[in-house]
């Protein structure tokens, strides 16, 4: 597979953008990443937001995300303190990406749900 024009070929097992797509391909990582293009969110609006995401894997997925440089934790001056994430300029270019992905879900999901079942009748 041809390499960008960054230099980095995820392709290549060694290269640094392995461990990127793996951080951001994650189903919860492209959650979050959706639900902040709505705006700031506190840690119990994500929880209910990502249906069925338990509070080690988004806590686990937010650190993750803040390392990468796509979401921002922000602390406000309350009391008590109030916790905000918030997509950076960098998330946002990702996670307006995932847009177009999301809207393939919606739009094929049947479709792939008839194919899984084929499949599974043949198979049997």
């Amino acid at each position: 597979m041809a390499i960008g024009s960054g230099g980095f070929d995820p392709y290549d097992r060694a290269c640094a953008s392995r461990g990127f797509l793996n951080d951001v391909a994650d189903p919860w990582s492209v959650l979050v990443l959706g639900d902040l293009l709505e705006g700031p969110s506190r840690y119990t609006d994500l929880v209910r937001a990502v249906g069925g995401i338990s509070q080690g894997s988004l806590a686990k997925t937010l650190r993750t995300l803040e390392r990468d440089g796509l979401i921002a934790r922000d602390v406000l001056p309350e009391r008590p303190p109030r916790v905000e994430y918030s997509l950076t300029p960098l998330g946002r270019t990702l996670a307006e990406s995932f847009q177009s992905f999301h809207a393939w879900i919606q739009s094929n999901m049947l479709t792939v749900l008839d194919a899984q079942s084929s499949y599974d009748v043949a198979a049997s």
